[in-house]
């Protein structure tokens, strides 16, 4: 396995006090195939993917941008690690220990991704680690409105059977709230190349999550047979796109959570199943996380110059963010969110890739 390392670009000096003009690296981590990924020191984050289609082409299938300050504060938050809390919050406020705490608003009327300088925001410090490369973050008491100092460590791994492997852990010196997750775009025709309506979407999930028109979770999980969140045997994604749906018309598309079937804690399994015919390239997702949050990119459109040269639009990519559910700190009957002094949070996903 090679990594290389080079400076990548630098945040603007006097922006943001904790990134005044620190650099930014790029990662490069390649197998004997020659097939690759690139990472990013600013938000931990996935720049590329490049595994070969079935013409054995070498393909990458990642949303991004060529330049690294185009990832500060993007909306669509590419290959990032949103945090504290990834997803939404309701109406930025959650009560830990009888004490309310109110976060910043940046998503309608809620709270998302963390905030504004969240996780995916900010320029971590990184290492190569033998065979993998390892990015630190550490968020002050009280940062973008959370309670407690935080360490985080995302490491990921490459592997010569194109595998992909992320985990996270964290520990707090006061109790807090955490939710962890990449936030990566998937187009397995090939980054810039169209829509990503034609994919075949598996799930390991016979349940889902309704919201609110805000897209918050209202209340207990419903099982997806006979409507449009059915993706317990394989589809296209765009098959029910436009059927009359509440949720698909809350999200504009796919932005919702499905609960994996089956899921115990601390346990690995499978979650998801990305094909895309044209090319002949699949992902297989694993995590030991219990929810999976599908977005079709919804709102794509005007956002920085991607790679290539590529003005990404609406649909063009996936997002499939295994995590804990949405809004888990104001609903006590979801996997509880909260880490407390002495307990390490760890979780972990997989992207294994394959040619059909």
């Amino acid at each position: 396995m090679k990594i290389t390392k080079t400076l990548w670009g630098q945040s603007q000096t006097g922006s943001d006090k904790k990134n005044n003009g620190k650099d930014i690296y790029l990662y490069r981590i390649t197998n004997a195939s020659g097939a690759y990924v690139e990472l990013s020191s600013l938000g931990a984050g996935i720049v590329s993917i490049a595994v070969p289609d079935k013409d054995g082409k070498l393909t990458d299938v990642v949303l991004g941008y060529p330049k690294a300050e185009s990832y500060f504060y993007d909306g669509p938050c590419f290959g990032k690690v949103p945090g504290r809390f990834a997803n939404r919050i309701a109406e930025g406020k959650f009560s830990l220990d009888g004490k309310t705490y109110s976060l910043p608003i940046n998503n309608g009327p809620n709270h998302l991704h963390g905030g504004p300088e969240g996780f995916q925001n900010q320029v971590w410090e990184s290492r190569i680690e033998g065979d993998a490369v390892e990015f630190l973050y550490s968020a002050e008491d009280g940062e973008m409105g959370y309670p407690a100092a935080m360490d985080v460590i995302v490491r990921y791994e490459w592997s010569e059977e194109n595998e992909l492997s992320l985990s996270f852990t964290a520990q707090s010196d006061a109790p807090t709230v955490v939710n962890l997750t990449n936030h990566v775009y998937f187009n397995l025709k090939g980054e810039g190349n169209g829509n990503i309506l034609d994919h075949e979407l598996t799930l390991n999930a016979s349940e889902w999550l309704p919201t609110s028109d805000s897209l918050i979770p209202v209340g207990e999980s419903e099982p997806v047979a006979g409507t449009p969140m059915d993706f317990v045997c394989a589809k296209t994604l765009g098959q029910d796109f436009k059927a009359d749906f509440e949720a698909l018309r809350f999200g504009k598309g796919y932005d919702n959570c499905w609960v994996i079937d089956g899921a115990v804690d601390g346990q690995i399994q499978k979650a998801a199943e990305l094909y895309a015919p044209e090319s002949g390239i699949a992902v297989e997702v694993f995590t030991t996380q219990k929810g999976i949050q599908v977005y079709t990119g919804n709102w794509l459109s005007g956002c920085p110059e991607g790679k290539n040269g590529h003005q990404y639009e609406d649909f063009d990519g996936v997002a499939l963010e295994c995590q804990n559910f949405p809004d888990a700190p104001n609903k006590a009957d979801y996997p509880s969110p909260v880490l407390r002094p002495g307990e390490i949070y760890n979780q972990a996903i997989i992207f294994s890739f394959s040619v059909r």
